[in-house]
């Protein structure tokens, strides 16, 4: 986790004079909130003072403590933790005491789902039921899936592997394509915590300086700490000189749960799975059905490190027997050349079918094979191309494309978007879904943050705690630093002796759960906010000093 970035305060110093200041009508360059943030801040404030007023504690508005709750990333584990942590914080009248709600990973599939409802919040009982009752029947129709990916496919200039990965694997984790987006949902959710969603730059993440952190929300995208926005809707659009060129299609949900959630994309099993799917998603001729399907199997061995090379020469004498004894592809592989070459193989076999065959899904598959090998994630054109402001950072707007991935890779859960200065926030709430040491986030955060100095409190867990934690923890802030209160997923309170045995019940790449599966989670979940209902209120009391 070393990561080398430089102080937080320089990369904001050249706005410090200036922060409104936009380089022009489309992007906005600045550390101000958005007019649209703030004025959800002024409504919101009075919704926390009466909530705070509940639970006996009186404060001025003026004095109303900002709360963040922070959502891990874990897959559908965290989907279903988060789901199973609001309903209970609803029932112990502290919901609305959440200014923002931020998200990373699987998380995010829980935010989606529940701000397709306006003002959520108010009627969660009914919203959970319906979320639950999705997750428990069938599955989205191939079908449907193949129609959603074949409208990706001709609507986008940058159509890469987040695409198919949204339409063939997101779609079978929450079981549903969601085409609503998130420019839809302004003003519709006035009484529930403000969204927001954390991705990375892949690009700042390899080289592991500035500022990889990019927040999305339902009014703008853009990075947290240097300060470059955009209007959500204009996200993934063609810009040069930070004025819109060319329209591109604004991001879905199904999208955005994919480019949120594509950490899991990183294992190998993952890739397998993709392959899979695409074995199904042949509508073909049987020929070409057959050929591909060998061309699959081959590409499965080749990801499991085995030899593919006697598939190899099978396709080969299947393409000859298609080309009438004339195709080109007869040299026989050995297991060391089949290793090598499963990626030009791949293609070759592509462009020898596009011989015979003339179909948009051969083209997409073709691609897929591509972008695996050159592994593309989250492409889209970028908003800061050739802006010409000593704000942003020369590497920035170099590219005239950015690829964005799941912020789990580097940080499981979104501090940066809310340690933001401009936030102010006064109180993080982490609800940790992660797989394996439940710390481990929060200590990279730590870390980090001290790297930016961004100021953080001071986080000290006892090392035993690692794999027999409680279910309750308080990092007292200090100075402008907020605190932290951290609760496992997982801990010797809910859980009793057999915290491994629920670790290993719930694994991050499982595709589904089963319906007794998810009613156990949200029930054990549940009981982390139950169980500590007293101590929130205590530790929120404490930071208003009363």
């Amino acid at each position: 986790h070393d990561v080398d970035v430089p102080d937080v305060t320089a990369l904001q110093a050249a706005a410090c004079s200036k922060m409104c200041v936009s380089c022009s009508s489309d992007v906005r360059l600045g550390h101000s909130l958005n007019k649209q943030e703030e004025e959800f801040v002024k409504t919101r404030l009075p919704t926390v003072q009466q909530c705070l007023k509940n639970h006996g504690i009186h404060c001025s508005l003026d004095k109303v403590p900002k709360i963040a709750l922070l959502a891990s990333g874990g897959g559908e584990r965290a989907m279903l933790g988060l789901l199973g942590s609001l309903v209970e914080l609803d029932k112990t009248g502290l919901l609305d005491c959440i200014l923002y709600l931020c998200g990373v990973s699987g998380s995010t599939w829980c935010m989606a789902s529940l701000y397709q409802d306006s003002d959520w919040s108010t009627k969660l009982d009914s919203v959970k039921e319906k979320i639950i009752h999705r997750l428990k029947g069938p599955a989205v129709g191939f079908d449907v899936v193949l129609t959603k990916l074949m409208k990706y496919y001709k609507e986008k200039d940058n159509f890469n592997l987040t695409d198919v990965w949204a339409a063939l694997v997101v779609s079978l984790y929450v079981k549903e394509i969601d085409e609503g987006t998130l420019s839809q949902q302004r003003g519709r959710n006035v009484k529930d915590p403000f969204p927001i969603y954390a991705v990375i730059d892949k690009q700042y993440k390899q080289l592991q300086d500035r500022d990889p952190w990019v927040e999305i929300t339902p009014y703008e995208a853009g990075y947290s700490l240097t300060g470059a926005f955009v209007d959500v809707s204009r996200f993934g659009s063609q810009f040069h000189e930070g004025s819109k060129k060319k329209d591109q299609p604004e991001m879905d949900m199904l999208y955005l749960q994919a480019l949120c959630g594509s950490a899991v994309a990183e294992n190998d099993n993952i890739v397998a799975l993709v392959w899979e799917k695409m074995k199904n998603s042949t509508s073909l001729p049987i020929a070409a059905c057959l050929i591909l399907e060998t061309l699959v199997e081959m590409n499965l061995l080749a990801v499991k490190g085995k030899d593919p090379s006697d598939l190899q020469n099978d396709i080969r004498t299947k393409l000859n027997e298609l080309d009438g004894g004339e195709s080109q592809m007869v040299e026989k592989s050995d297991e060391t050349d089949a290793k090598l070459n499963v990626t030009p193989f791949t293609l070759e076999v592509f462009e020898r079918l596009s011989v015979h065959f003339s179909s948009w899904l051969l083209d997409v598959l073709k691609h897929v094979c591509e972008w695996l090998a050159e592994w593309i994630w989250g492409r889209k054109y970028n908003f800061l191309h050739n802006v010409k402001d000593e704000r942003v950072p020369s590497f920035l707007v170099e590219s005239e494309k950015r690829d964005f991935v799941d912020a789990g890779l580097l940080l499981n859960a979104g501090y940066i978007s809310v340690l933001r200065q401009e936030r102010d926030v006064d109180l993080i709430i982490s609800l940790d879904f992660s797989e394996g040491d439940p710390f481990l986030t929060v200590k990279t955060a730590a870390e980090l943050c001290k790297n930016l100095n961004i100021p953080f409190t001071e986080v000290d867990v006892p090392s035993e705690d690692s794999t027999t934690p409680k279910d309750f923890y308080v990092f007292e802030g200090h100075e402008k630093a907020p605190s932290v209160i951290h609760i496992p997923l997982f801990n010797t309170v809910n859980c009793g002796d057999k915290v491994e045995e629920w670790r290993g019940k719930y694994s991050t790449f499982q595709l589904s759960y089963s319906a007794e599966m998810i009613d156990d989670l949200l029930e054990v979940a549940g009981k982390n906010i139950t169980n500590n209902k007293e101590k929130l209120v205590k530790e929120i009391r404490k930071i208003i000093g009363t």
